[in-house]
């Protein structure tokens, strides 16, 4: 039964990276999830550093809402231009990452011109827009990935 949970700890964490980058799938979560389980059956992680990833994962959770909004509003996107930068993203992750962030960057375009900007300042929301999501995305890779990395790390240690 062990290695049950063990095989499904990995199976989160790939899917934990995957969704660090796919809007909708709690990303980081999982690989939280994945760290808990080797955790209650091995113990290779101290108690801080449990903590210490539950903390980050928290605090990640929340940043990525934050974060795209913050520069959002901070390059002068309108609520049509937040708005258009989410369907364009999630019409874009239809096509690759490139087609997501792409469609995170034309939906924000469109959206801020539908609400009566020029193309400049729509341009610079949306290139506000775009920073502020690949910056949260780029936090929540680099969480899984390093989360990821312990647990296989430490099972290969184990299993050695």
């Amino acid at each position: 039964m062990e290695f049950v949970w063990i095989a499904l700890a990995l199976i989160l964490s790939v899917v934990g990276i995957i969704g660090s980058i796919v809007p909708g799938l709690p990303g980081h979560p999982l690989n939280y999830v994945a760290v808990l389980i080797v955790q209650y059956f091995y113990k290779p992680f101290d108690f801080w550093t449990v903590i210490l990833l539950g903390i980050a994962t928290v605090v990640i959770f929340f940043l990525d809402y934050l974060i795209p909004a913050w520069t959002a509003k901070k390059y002068g996107a309108t609520k049509q231009g937040i708005t258009g930068s989410i369907i364009g993203m999630v019409a874009g992750m239809f096509f690759t990452p490139i087609g997501m962030i792409l469609g995170t960057f034309l939906g924000a375009v469109i959206g801020d011109m539908i609400a009566g900007r020029n193309v400049p300042d729509a341009t610079s929301s949306g290139v506000g827009t775009l920073f502020g999501t690949l910056l949260s995305i780029g936090f929540k890779v680099i969480l899984s990935v390093l989360m990821s990395s312990m647990i296989v790390f430490e099972l290969i240690k184990i299993w050695m």
